[in-house]
């Protein structure tokens, strides 16, 4: 059985998916982490989880999934004639985009069918989006009362403070030590989320003990920077 998604949210550790990569508990995901530790007892059909492009909604998704063993679906699943074949064994699916069927009649009303069918199996619906479904445009009235109804929990993209707390946190877990000016440069030459710092510190990790050499700022240079750059047109 998979142990509690709960965790300190200040913690900032890192803990074991099923198998997968590690996911980091902070304060702008705690409330989802709490949802989903809280499966099955959700109180509807279907949990919206929203925020930016790298919050960590796929990264948590992949968690739940383990547990739950949801299959995985996107915009382009939702076919009015596949919903009674696209639950999994444990009556729950995670549609990711969610957000891109807003405007498609044929997707909405698939997604309306789905929802149907699961709150009769008595299953639940992970939902992943950009933004809360009360920003969707939906032509169905129908859908969008029911996803409008349903729980819907943001996540934010780490801010400044908190993205260099996680990379030195990420380096200590390993006990990999580097000064102030590794952090600073991989501030400004990486992309600024979870699951970016957590493949990061893992490359250069790897590459280090590889190489026998420290992590410094020339270090990261070398092995994240293209090496072949293409020349100026």
């Amino acid at each position: 059985m998979m142990a509690d998604l709960r965790q300190l949210p200040l913690d900032l550790g890192h803990r074991s998916a099923m198998g997968e990569a590690d996911f980091l508990v902070a304060p702008g995901n705690a409330d989802a982490v709490a949802w989903l530790d809280a499966w099955p007892d959700w109180p509807a059909p279907a949990l919206v989880l929203y925020g930016p492009p790298g919050c960590g909604k796929s990264h948590l998704a992949q968690v739940w999934r383990a547990r739950s063993r949801a299959p995985l679906l996107g915009p382009e699943d939702l076919d009015p004639a596949e919903v009674p074949h696209l639950l999994g064994p444990t009556r729950t699916a995670v549609i990711d985009r969610t957000h891109e069927i807003s405007g498609d009649t044929v997707r909405e009303r698939a997604l309306l069918h789905l929802y149907n069918v699961t709150k009769e199996a008595g299953g639940q619906l992970l939902l992943l989006a950009h933004y809360a479904p009360v920003n969707w445009t939906l032509r169905l009235p129908d859908l969008r009362s029911r996803l409008v109804a349903a729980p819907a929990v943001g996540m934010a993209a780490p801010d400044d403070a908190l993205l260099m707390a996680v990379l030195v946190k990420l380096f200590d877990d390993r006990q990999v030590r580097v000064g102030e000016e590794v952090i600073a440069w991989l501030m400004t030459h990486t992309e600024r989320s979870f699951d970016s710092a957590r493949r990061t510190v893992a490359l250069l990790d790897r590459a280090a003990l590889a190489a026998k050499k420290p992590i410094t700022v020339a270090f990261c240079r070398q092995v994240l920077e293209p090496k072949d750059k293409p020349a100026d047109a």
